[in-house]
């Protein structure tokens, strides 16, 4: 069959849909927000096949992954295997990579494992394994009658007496050792220093280099190798020593690696990973600045958080430390000199005398070093078995780079293995597309080359299909959790790519997400190349590019919620740009579109100034922010714009404003700060992690809405107050599900799955609460309420009404107001967090920072939201927007243009000014492709 066929689709919102789709064509659904576009796509479609590949499971494999409901549909015929890609960030695990989930890190170790080349740290030269064979051909080409001591180093820099090491010794046999240098006999008593570090070497044998000799000195080699894990040394008798080993060995020093092996460059097995931080890169440690939030305040003031110095313990051991290095308690902490606060905040290098008084009046003195008041909290931390004790302690502490490995995650030995001067670290350090270029012009041997090659064709396969989705400027060093959605699922798009698969479904939403229109065109070919390999695609879209480039096009409405669920136009592009009944068609056609503003605002004449940003990948550019206006910052994607907004002047306009405990990006310093009181993150982050948080909690409206609930007749007579509608508390919610609504059942290796509640079925409430209703409605049916629905049903109620309006303004009109946190997209997020901003009186300081608002809005969504921001600014407020979106950007006041490339050839101002200046800058992407949309 060479159609899907969709037969009675109810899904959600969806009205009894009836379609057919091409196979192996590239499908591009579109419409409004909340049109019901995903319900048809993945709710429907991609979860029919997900469902009729789990039955097809045995009944012992289904068991671990549990029963998938059949969707609302009648029937679907045609339906290949399908495969989502969705925008949820791959991993948060810290240990995860975009190196390790592309799988390239994996083949980078086996490369580096083949052909790669051990260096000596201390005398920087090439080292190598040497066979039994070869040490003993290498001491037989001495001079004849070379006397030599065949040595096993057993013990290097050690402490200890070692008493159980030299019993052990004698008992197989041994009589004489070398113990830093000298030769001593085990036949005597060897005492040792208990806390000085030693060096010990076994004196195996003592030969004579002669012919006669080659047996013994060759049995003497392997029991010492033996003996020392692969070392040998051999000590010619008033002459030099010669380090040799089974391992990777320097000539010169005790430098050795074991046996090179894939593990042993990976940074999650013990064999490579750093020793300290295990791997990870980072340690939490203490910050001074967290602990001393504010250094006006004295000591005795509590100045010093984390310590507390009301304790009375803590109170003894810091003034006895302050009255021996006499710093006054009573002083701003700022005025004491730095050399006496570390001692405070560090430690003590001699003992110091304390003196505790008991409540009984018991008198007791201790001599001892006192450790410091970080490297206490930091034991604690370690220590404590309380999951809220190390909640609290890590309010004080910030994520640093691991004082041993700096980052690296790595062991000292791995990365002193070698392919033309860059270890494996350095090669997860550069931009995937400078790898891909390092890779392949590399200087090898012939014989590396042959055992390289299949690898390197494999590892360029993979960074050229990363390069080709727009993922040019990432480093396989990048934290899996730091990707933004749209970056994640590309990665994912590679990975499909790469495994040239046909026959399959895709599905997938929104990749063009955080991607600059110079690289949609890479992307849009990506995806004809996964069509053109005999694939299915059903991309949920708004991209005007992508929906062109379609081979069938799918505009579902007309509105959003209850008001959408039908196909309004189906067909070739062309076919919907004819159809009078398509938004999206007549948004395609030009008949409309979002005006450019006659003219352009001026600003207050006031500016916030970034001083030599170098965060990441900026190169120390200093960036003016006009105030009063509305600002898009532009750029390739990794040019460094959410480096600039996000991390150097969010942060640092919190700090100052709030006291934010987070660290700002790099700069010299942020001028202007004293222009703004206020300051707004409007980002993609969910507003909760669990079905307890939802719209109506978080912009506060369902606190009115119990309030409501409480003061009806049946309410009062009763006695239920405001906390009896709460799902939160103990009292009218249902108890069997702590007010959920559903229950969560741990998967253990797969993700946890939500089922609902077999008591209250999905109502969150007991019998008693849902009896008190309002209007005919009971609390649980106003939960489930889209917004538009209860803003009609509360339109007499004006302090509910204002509310649900401005969630109404942000084009929230089709969730439900009790809709689960987790269920919200990165875009839907974002204007929830927006509507609870906008209910705020405007101060005509505020900073709002939105983080590429446009995600998931459809060309009329972005036209309401816009209206919204220009009213945000026409009060005399600043809007800062992270944006690709050009009919956003050809609407801002001024734009700041970074680049010109991504990664390390990003990080520089390319332009700045109005989108008509802007688009005179040659050397500006952006203003390229401006200069297209502003000319139609």
């Amino acid at each position: 069959m060479d159609k899907i066929i969709v037969k009675g689709a109810r899904e959600n919102n969806l009205k009894n849909v009836n379609i057919e789709l091409p196979k192996n064509k590239l499908i591009v659904m579109t419409g409004v927000s909340g049109s019901g576009k995903s319900s048809l796509a993945f709710d429907t479609i991609f979860a029919e096949g997900q469902r009729r590949y789990v039955e097809s499971l045995s009944a012992y494999a289904r068991q671990f992954i549990g029963n998938v409901d059949k969707p609302d549909v009648d029937s679907i015929e045609g339906l290949s295997p399908s495969i989502s890609i969705d925008q949820k960030t791959t991993n948060k695990n810290p240990r995860s990579t975009v190196g390790t989930i592309t799988e390239i890190y994996d083949f980078l170790r086996l490369l580096f494992a083949r052909i790669g080349v051990p260096y000596c740290p201390n005398h920087h030269i090439p080292i190598k394994s040497q066979s039994i064979e070869e040490m003993t051909n290498k001491i037989m080409e001495m001079e004849e009658g070379t006397k030599l001591e065949i040595l096993s180093p057993v013990i290097h820099g050690e402490k200890g007496t070692q008493k159980d090491l030299f019993d052990d010794l004698r008992k197989e046999g041994y009589s004489r050792v070398r113990v830093d240098g000298e030769t001593l006999s085990l036949d005597e008593e060897i005492k040792l220093e208990k806390n000085k570090k030693h060096n010990i070497e076994v004196v195996v044998d003592r030969v004579v280099v002669r012919d006669s000799e080659r047996s013994r000195i060759f049995e003497s080699i392997e029991t010492s190798t033996k003996l020392a894990n692969g070392k040998v040394v051999f000590h010619v008798i008033g002459g030099d020593e010669i380090l040799m080993s089974e391992n990777y060995a320097c000539p010169h020093c005790n430098f050795s690696i074991p046996e090179l092996e894939p593990r042993l460059f990976s940074f999650n097995s013990p064999y490579g990973a750093c020793l300290e931080c295990k791997g990870l890169g980072t340690k939490l440690k203490i910050s001074e600045d967290l602990i001393m939030p504010d250094k006006e305040k004295s000591l005795s003031q509590n100045g010093l958080l984390g310590y507390n110095i009301d304790n009375n313990t803590h109170n003894t051991i810091v003034r006895a430390v302050c009255e021996k290095y006499q710093i006054d308690m009573n002083m701003p902490i700022k005025n004491i000199p730095k050399n006496k606060l570390d001692i405070l905040l560090y430690g003590t290098e001699e003992p110091i005398e304390i003196k505790f008084i008991a409540k009984n009046g018991n008198v007791r003195y201790t001599n001892d070093y006192f450790e410091g008041v970080i490297p206490n909290l930091e034991r604690r931390y370690i220590e404590t078995t309380s999951a809220w004790t190390r909640e609290w302690l890590e309010t004080f502490m910030v994520e640093m780079d691991c004082p041993v490995c700096h980052g690296t995650r790595l062991q000292d030995s791995v990365l002193s293995v070698y392919i033309n001067k860059k270890n494996i670290y350095d090669m997860t350090m550069m931009s995937i597309r400078d790898l891909r270029d390092f890779l392949r012009n590399l200087k090898l041997t012939n014989e590396q080359k042959n055992i390289s090659q299949l690898l390197l064709t494999e590892i360029d396969n993979r960074l050229t299909f990363l390069v080709n989705v727009g993922l040019e400027y990432l480093t396989l060093n990048r934290k899996a959790g730091t990707l933004s959605g749209g970056e994640s699922q590309r990665i994912r798009l590679a990975t499909q790519i790469g495994s040239k698969l046909s026959g399959v479904l895709y599905v997938l939403d929104e990749p063009s997400i955080g991607l600059h229109q110079k690289d949609n065109e890479k992307l849009i070919k990506s995806l004809e190349e996964m069509r053109d390999l005999g694939n299915t695609l059903i991309v949920v879209e708004h991209d005007e590019d992508t929906m062109r480039a379609a081979d069938y096009l799918v505009d579902v409405g007309p509105g959003a919620g209850t008001e959408g669920g039908t196909i309004v136009a189906a067909g070739t592009p062309e076919e919907v740009m004819h159809n009078p009944n398509s938004l999206t068609g007549r948004y395609l056609a030009g008949l409309e579109k979002i005006e450019v503003p006659k003219k352009r605002r001026k600003g207050n004449g006031l500016y916030l100034e970034v001083v030599k940003a170098e965060e990441h990948n900026l190169k120390k550019i200093n960036v003016k922010f006009p105030l009063g206006k509305f600002i898009c910052v532009t750029g390739v994607s990794g040019s460094g714009k959410s480096s600039l907004v996000n991390e150097i002047l969010y942060k640092t306009v919190a700090n100052k404003l709030y006291r934010s405990k987070e660290v700002p990006g790099k700069c010299k310093e942020v001028k202007g700060l004293e222009h703004i009181d206020k300051v707004v993150m409007i980002s993609q982050d969910a507003i909760g992690r669990t079905p307890r948080s939802n719209p109506a909690t978080y912009v506060g409206v369902f606190d009115d809405i119990r309030d409501l609930f409480a003061s009806t007749k049946e309410a009062k007579m009763r006695g239920y107050d405001k906390g009896r509608f709460s799902f939160n508390v103990k009292g009218g919610r249902c108890e069997a599900c702590w007010g959920d609504g559903v229950k969560k059942i741990e998967m253990h290796f797969l993700p946890d799955v939500y089922v609902p509640c077999d008591v209250c079925h999905g109502r969150r409430y007991n019998k008693e609460t849902l009896d008190i209703t309002f209007k005919g409605k009971n609390i649980s049916e106003v939960l489930n309420m889209r917004v538009n629905e209860a803003a009609k049903f509360f339109e007499n109620v004006p302090k509910i009404k204002r509310k649900l309006d401005v969630l109404m303004d942000v084009g929230l009109t089709y969730i439900t107001l009790g809709q689960s946190a987790p269920t919200l997209s990165g875009g839907e997020a974002g204007r929830v967090k927006l509507a609870k901003e906008l209910q705020k009186k405007a101060t005509g300081k505020s900073l709002f920072i939105l983080d590429e608002p446009t995600t998931g809005l459809h060309t009329e969504d972005i036209k309401k939201l816009l209206a919204i921001l220009n009213r945000i600014v026409d009060n005399g407020d600043t809007v800062i927007v992270i944006e690709h979106n050009l009919d956003v950007i050809k609407v801002a006041d001024y734009i700041i243009d970074l680049g010109p490339d991504g990664g390390v050839n990003g990080g520089t101002i390319v332009a700045t000014g109005t989108p008509e200046e802007v688009a005179k800058i040659k050397e500006s992407y952006t203003g390229q492709w401006l200069k297209k949309y502003l000319e139609k």
